[in-house]
């Protein structure tokens, strides 16, 4: 996807469960560890929320121009503070003064009370005294399973599943289209 200059290539559909309702939105992998894929976000929003009832979660990658998929399920945990702080402190200074003052998911009165919070806080912090919240930070979602989907002509599409075995091998199987 990087190579075909595909807009967004680590934009990402995560889903998470809560009460036996999915919830899904994308977000951007930040990360890409041997053991798994990083995001980031606030640890408060609905996201955040629902990862603290259920880890349980799904990615979706798709490339269209590509004709390409690649769906992951696997366990959300978070990353460490220490490597929140470092992709934290990587954000251009107005992202992290975001960070503070966005209350993810919660309800504003207006449009204006945001963009006030964030002049206040521009007012308030600067690169070198800011911190970040305890609140924001990321997500490492290790695999259980990975699936590899490639369209191809007259609906014979190529789809290759990758499933984490006990013994930390990948058993893979060619599934139908």
């Amino acid at each position: 996807a990087l190579e075909a200059e595909v807009i967004e290539p680590n934009a990402m559909c995560l889903s998470t469960v809560l009460d036996q309702k999915p919830h899904s939105r994308v977000v951007l992998l930040k990360g890409l560890e041997s053991n798994g894929f990083v995001f980031f976000t606030n640890y408060d929003s609905h996201k955040g929320q629902q990862l603290l009832q259920n880890p349980n979660v799904a990615l979706n990658f798709l490339w269209l121009e590509l004709e390409r998929q690649v769906r992951i399920n696997g366990k959300a945990t978070p990353i460490s503070a220490q490597d929140s702080d470092a992709y934290f402190y990587s954000r251009p200074f107005e992202s992290q003064v975001g960070a503070i003052v966005s209350q993810q998911s919660h309800v504003l009165a207006s449009r204006e009370e945001l963009e006030q919070a964030m002049s206040l806080a521009l007012q308030t912090y600067s690169p070198e005294t800011i911190k970040r919240p305890e609140h924001w930070g990321g997500y490492l979602v290790v695999p259980e399973s990975i699936e590899f989907w490639q369209g191809r002509s007259s609906r014979l599409h190529d789809r290759l599943h990758y499933e984490l075995q006990s013994d930390q091998s990948w058993k893979i199987s060619r599934l139908s289209p």
